[in-house]
């Protein structure tokens, strides 16, 4: 039968090429390769494959910066990847920056003990390698793409998936599989200050939760600290692979404000969100200054920055360019196993919308894509195998969802303003109930205002400050909340059926 991906980024397009030759509908929200956060991405790859480094160290790493909630044999695992997703993303024929004798060119961002980025064609990485792939993608028959097409619904019976409804210019496609892939990205788009797409609200998240699915982590969102703060929405960013050349933050009098705080602006990115948020609220602005450690060396080494900075007007040759922090990078998801299997039997999920585990309450710079192409290649892997099939039987009624349709734009509104006001960079208990009780009179009618909810609930839960998780009321890390934290559509709204979890033990 024929696996149906939602979800059109890496991991996304990873799987179904993995998957080839057997047949694949692909569905996507836009048009191939655009509005998606990988084309967007401007880091590059993690991949310990430099003289001085190795896979140990960048899991060492990426605990640190996970602040203890990290599943250890997922960071090795994914760790252990690098060299093979390089090496098939070299076959997919992405071009990554490198030296003058052939070896690739690794950079450095904040938290990484060596300079283990990978980049293709300096700071354009996500948008290099996502035209690789759709190119071959295009290419490979058994791949159909449904573009401009919601998924609006999982159709599930007690053996696990049977379907998926479909909306396409207004128009309702049924598609019946026993196989489905998230692959829908992110969350940030909930909130008015980000730097994702606007598809990137959580769509894959209501969907697996109304399909009852286990969801883990999800109060962890980061902020990416140097968002372009100039009006725009969603905010351009500001790649973290600038500090790591040697931009540094001021602000309006030129004061560097970070200096001889740990390792200043290469402190991990919540640290360095919440030092921009705090400077912020005492009433001055905040800014990246390229000029004396970058300089003239910006238009070649940073092209997709400095031509993004002169369309908005700014030169950063000459000026220092300013910036907020804003929503990212979401490490909590849909609870997989390391085959990217959920819950949910039939249902894998891999690249943002996923909790594999690896990312813990923090997200380490460039594991992302990392992530999303070793978890795109495995979900693939585990589908071929077909011990998952199970015989149809009747459909049952889909968990305390209606027919949705896309949200309103006036209900949109209200939940991006809903998120930013109480379930921003720094939270208290009175901001995240009063977001659950804007938001929950939406839930039946809108799968964003369910995202946003269930990010909400699981933040007010978590009484502790950890990773990407701030609570003014709890300030201190907690020795009694070093777990992750799984939720159900259930905890939400009590009332609803649960579902029996067949997938992941």
């Amino acid at each position: 039968m024929t696996t149906v991906i939602l979800g059109g980024g890496l991991a996304g397009l990873t799987a179904a090429l993995s998957l080839t030759p057997n047949p694949i509908i692909l569905v996507v929200a836009s048009s191939l390769g655009s509005e998606c956060s990988s084309a967007w991405a401007q880091g590059g790859v993690a991949a310990a494959l430099g003289s001085d480094d190795n896979s140990a160290l960048h899991a060492q790493d990426t605990h640190k910066a996970g602040a203890g909630l990290c599943d250890d044999d997922m960071v090795q695992r994914i760790t252990q990847d690098a060299h093979h997703v390089i090496q098939q993303l070299v076959q997919r024929h992405v071009m990554f920056d490198r030296a003058p004798n052939g070896d690739l060119r690794f950079g450095l961002e904040a938290a990484h003990s060596r300079r283990r980025i990978v980049h293709a064609n300096g700071d354009a990485t996500g948008a290099a390698i996502m035209k690789a792939l759709v190119d071959e993608v295009k290419k490979t028959p058994s791949i159909q793409v449904l573009e401009r097409t919601r998924a609006i619904t999982l159709r599930f019976n007690a053996q696990g998936i049977s379907g998926v409804d479909l909306e396409k210019d207004g128009t309702p496609i049924v598609v019946e599989t026993n196989s489905i892939v998230l692959a829908t990205g992110g969350a940030g788009a909930l909130w008015q200050y980000t730097t994702n797409p606007m598809d990137s609200w959580g769509s894959g998240l209501a969907l697996a939760a109304r399909a009852g699915a286990l969801l883990g982590d999800l109060e962890f969102m980061q902020f990416h600290p140097t968002a372009i703060s100039k009006r725009q929405d969603p905010m351009p960013l500001a790649s973290e692979t600038l500090r790591g050349e040697g931009a540094y933050l001021i602000d309006e009098a030129g004061y560097r404000f970070m200096e001889g705080q740990g390792n200043a602006e290469l402190e991990p990115r919540d640290v360095v969100a919440r030092a921009i948020f705090a400077h912020q609220a005492k009433n001055h602005q905040v800014f990246l200054d390229t000029r004396d450690r970058i300089g003239n060396r910006l238009p070649q080494r940073f092209p997709a920055f400095y031509q993004r900075c002169l369309g908005l007007g700014l030169d950063p040759l000459n000026e220092p360019i300013p910036v907020a922090p804003a929503a990212h990078y979401h490490m909590g998801g849909v609870v997989t196993d390391e085959r990217g299997r959920t819950s949910v039997k039939g249902l894998w999920a891999c690249g943002e919308v996923a909790c594999t585990g690896l990312h813990g309450a923090n997200r380490l710079a460039s594991n992302s894509l990392l992530e999303a192409a070793s978890m795109g290649q495995r979900v693939a892997e585990d589908i071929k195998l077909g011990d998952f099939i199970s015989p149809p039987s009747s459909l049952a009624s889909v968990v305390c969802a209606p027919h949705l349709s896309q949200t309103p734009s006036d209900i949109v509104h209200k939940i991006r303003k809903v998120m930013s006001d109480y379930v921003g960079v720094m939270r208290h208990a009175k901001g995240l109930t009063k977001a659950l009780e804007d938001l929950l009179p939406l839930v039946p009618i809108s799968n964003m205002a369910l995202s946003g909810a269930l990010i909400a609930c699981a933040a007010l839960r978590r009484e502790e400050s950890r990773g990407a998780q701030a609570r003014v009321d709890f300030p201190s890390t907690s020795s009694q909340w070093e777990h992750r934290q799984i939720l159900t559509l259930h905890d939400v709204m009590p009332g609803t059926k649960r579902q029996s979890h067949v997938g992941v033990s």
